[in-house]
């Protein structure tokens, strides 16, 4: 029992690190001029592998922790919430599923997260940032796409762990 919390705790502070470093780290260009990170990728694959409530801390103070490195500090508090909130859903979702490892409950999983996220951004910029529900929109697209970028790159990184035996063993 003991080890199996140390592992936890373990494992949780790699993926809070892993998100920190593919959320800056990461970028891939897109035509419309702007980025995509793999942060949501590993918020995805948190959720998957620690399951609710490690997933959702090592995703929330992960993206968090990588806005304020980013000097994007301002958006540290929203991305703590929102990034929580969607390896909550993608974990507890999963986790639902009588099948553990179903490639079905795990995209409905991404899908319900990510819609967390646009969601989440959304209200964060029309409220905070723009006071403008109307100018808000113009962030979706771009968020959407972030989006299907994190449920297939999460997604498929958790089937290619879970083949490595101490990975399917212990989580």
């Amino acid at each position: 029992m003991r080890d199996d919390h140390i592992r936890k705790i373990v494992w949780t502070g790699l993926f809070t690190a892993l998100t920190v470093v593919a959320t800056i780290a990461i970028r891939i260009p897109t035509p419309t001029g702007g980025y995509v990170n793999a942060g949501d990728a590993l918020v995805i694959l948190s959720a998957f592998i620690l399951g609710p409530g490690w997933g959702a801390f090592a995703a929330g103070f992960g993206s968090a922790l990588a806005d304020i490195l980013a000097t994007y500090t301002v958006y540290a508090p929203a991305t703590l919430i929102i990034k929580a909130l969607m390896a909550l859903v993608a974990a507890s979702v999963l986790k639902r599923a009588k099948k553990q490892k179903s490639l079905k409950y795990s995209v409905i999983g991404g899908i319900l997260a990510e819609l967390v996220m646009i969601t989440g951004y959304y209200l964060f910029t029309a409220i905070f940032m723009t006071g403008s529900y109307t100018a808000a929109l113009a962030e979706i697209p771009g968020n959407a796409v972030q989006a299907v970028f994190g449920i297939v790159v999460g997604t498929s990184l958790f089937y290619a762990l879970m083949r490595i035996p101490y990975v399917r063993e212990h989580f």
